[in-house]
């Protein structure tokens, strides 16, 4: 009884701030800065945190960020409600960084630095590093589709609607991304456990 209390109480507070979304954006389409400001105090952290393990630079993050957020400022009026507020904030944010991503080449992050910082014997973190060496190989699209399914906590049906592609499109990107990460790590020599660990196999 507690367990089912407990999930219908998370639902409802998922529910509830989805609500609120609405809500702020709605105001937001009226010029309404408080509103803004609002969900510019909710959004940006996420935003800069998704963006920044893209780009691997705190400025071009940041500026990221900022211009996904002015978009939606300039462009909150033309929410129809068809998805959560969030989708569609991180719908702007996916074109957004897929223009980045190709503009840059695909330039793979480099985690050196902090690896430097980090205790040698701290296997999780070891394993991380791999993983995002890894999808920092993968082609723009399942970069960013793993990104917005494993980083983001989105479903397969808000991946898709915050990429303006089918379902089926994010499930056929999905496996090609743990195929080709699978390969990437087989090749990198990195133990079969560790590897499993983050494969699900």
């Amino acid at each position: 009884m507690t367990a089912n209390m407990s999930v219908v109480e998370s639902n409802k507070s998922s529910s509830d701030k989805a609500a609120v979304d609405v809500l702020l954006l709605q105001r937001v389409a009226k010029r309404d800065r408080g509103a803004f400001e609002e969900l510019f105090e909710i959004y940006h952290p996420r935003l800069f945190s998704f963006l920044f393990r893209l780009t691997s630079s705190h400025s071009a993050a940041e500026e990221l960020a900022n211009d996904v957020l002015l978009t939606l400022w300039k462009d909150a009026g033309r929410f129809r409600g068809a998805s959560k507020v969030s989708t569609w904030i991180f719908g702007i944010a996916y074109r957004q960084a897929l223009a980045h991503l190709r503009k840059h080449r695909f330039q793979a992050r480099s985690i050196r630095d902090e690896d430097a910082m980090v205790s040698a014997g701290d296997a999780r973190l070891e394993r991380e590093d791999w993983v995002r060496q890894g999808i920092d190989t993968l082609p723009a699209k399942q970069k960013l589709t793993v990104m917005l399914v494993y980083f983001l906590g989105l479903t397969c049906e808000e991946t898709a609607t915050a990429s303006g592609v089918p379902v089926s499109t994010v499930k056929t990107r999905m496996f090609h991304a743990r195929k080709n990460l699978k390969e990437y790590l087989t090749a990198s020599g990195i133990p079969e456990d560790r590897r499993k660990e983050f494969l699900n196999e």
